[in-house]
């Protein structure tokens, strides 16, 4: 029979080294044992020294993606990354809503992990109003937490406050990941609030590299695919900051620059 198999769907841009957005998620899927469809809102043209060039589909194309998925296959979790602008995100939460897709992660791609701003002011609005509402989980880095809150989130009491806003901006969970721009500190340490008001800190000890490329899309990947398999928001964080570790410190010699995780070494690990 059709639609046995786990299935869950990113909705990103595609990186063309194969090291971060779709192609990153797709990676994190497999690995999870799940069957990952992606849902293109964006091509870039990159390498492990940078990003030169970036294409983004009509909204018509964006449509038509969503509506032949939802007609054939059974989507148990999506993963939203790079959505780039205010009409693209209007679309996607459009049709979120529209075929009643269940399990979101809405990782914003809003700012770089080195604090680079990627939405204007207008798409960034849309995506509050529009996006954060309908996310089961957020998964902001320090930068768009910052941006996101208004907060330094200078110390564990402003990211648990600022968390609580995340919240009642409309988000059900939340996982604030913790700053990791600081060669000197032995550890990052990630905030998770539940819907119900419990809380955790996830710790790791901090790994020095340079190969870091897609790291936040995997940690939402893996949660989306967790999500998918009927694993709770709680199990499903704790199992993706586990798997994201493992790749982050297997590092993995592709390009000349900043380069991918090991998604493949994070597979082996998980199964011992």
């Amino acid at each position: 029979m059709s639609n046995e198999h786990i299935e869950a769907l990113t909705i990103a841009g595609h990186d063309s080294d194969g090291s971060a957005g779709m192609p990153a998620d797709l990676h994190a899927f497999y690995a999870r044992g799940v069957y990952g469809m992606g849902l293109l809102t964006a091509a870039v043209a990159g390498n492990s020294q940078g990003i030169f060039a970036q294409q983004l589909m009509p909204l018509d194309f964006i449509q038509k993606q969503f509506d032949v998925l939802n007609d054939d296959f059974k989507i148990k979790a999506v993963k939203t990354g790079m959505l780039a602008n205010k009409d693209i995100i209007n679309v996607v939460a459009k049709n979120l809503e529209h075929y009643q897709m269940q399990n979101i992660v809405l990782d914003p791609v809003i700012i770089t992990k080195h604090g680079a701003t990627l939405l204007a002011d207008d798409a960034y609005q849309a995506f509050l109003k529009k996006l954060v509402p309908l996310a089961t989980i957020i998964t902001p880095n320090f930068f768009e937490a910052q941006k996101l809150t208004g907060l330094e989130l200078k110390n564990e009491s402003e990211i648990k406050q600022g968390a609580k806003m995340l919240q009642k901006m409309g988000a059900k969970n939340v996982l604030i990941k913790g700053s990791h721009h600081n060669d000197r500190q032995p550890e990052v340490k990630d905030y998770l609030l539940l819907d119900d008001g419990s809380d955790e800190w996830l710790t790791k000890p901090y790994f020095k590299t340079d190969r870091v490329n897609g790291t936040g899309d995997t940690l939402s990947a893996v949660i989306a695919a967790e999500l998918a398999k009927g694993n709770n928001v709680k199990t499903a964080v704790k199992i993706a900051k586990d798997f994201t570790y493992e790749a982050l410190s297997h590092p993995i010699n592709v390009g000349a620059k900043y380069g991918p995780i090991n998604h493949l070494a994070a597979q082996e690990e998980m199964k011992q």
